[in-house]
């Protein structure tokens, strides 16, 4: 987990962004193997990435956001890149995310990036869900 200060910045960007942050942190401390990653701007967080252990060869990049004044910077891909340095080296083979229609700058980011839709469904509130894997060995 992050220090308070750094978890503190991330939950405000959370809120802004998705407009809760209800039980975020209670979330993350469930999570095997929680990687966060921190995008920053001295001390303010302008972008976080948040993933987790599937099974030792897939992980899963879980959620992760960009400040609106910080946006068309590359701030998401870098978040991205920098993720997907430290899974091959810690030996995971795949990496999967979910998202939305809605958040159609995160899912084009994620098909120029490498990512392949795999699957859709609807969830428990009737929401469709977009499933993408990346295989990192290529």
């Amino acid at each position: 987990m992050p220090d308070s200060v750094l978890l503190e910045g991330i939950l405000e960007l959370h809120k802004d962004i998705f407009g809760t942050s209800d039980d975020l942190i209670d979330k993350m401390t469930s999570k095997p193997q929680l990687l966060v990653i921190t995008a920053m701007d001295g001390k303010k967080v302008i972008g976080y990435k948040i993933g987790y252990e599937i099974d030792c060869n897939k992980f899963y990049s879980w959620v992760g956001g960009v400040d609106t004044n910080y946006r068309k910077y590359g701030v998401a891909s870098m978040l991205m890149k920098k993720q997907h340095q430290y899974l091959k080296e810690n030996g995971y083979n795949v990496v999967q995310t979910k998202t939305m229609n809605k958040w159609r700058s995160m899912l084009v980011l994620n098909i120029k990036k490498g990512f392949d839709v795999i699957d859709t469904y609807k969830d428990e509130r009737g929401l469709h869900k977009i499933v993408l894997e990346k295989n990192l060995l290529n």
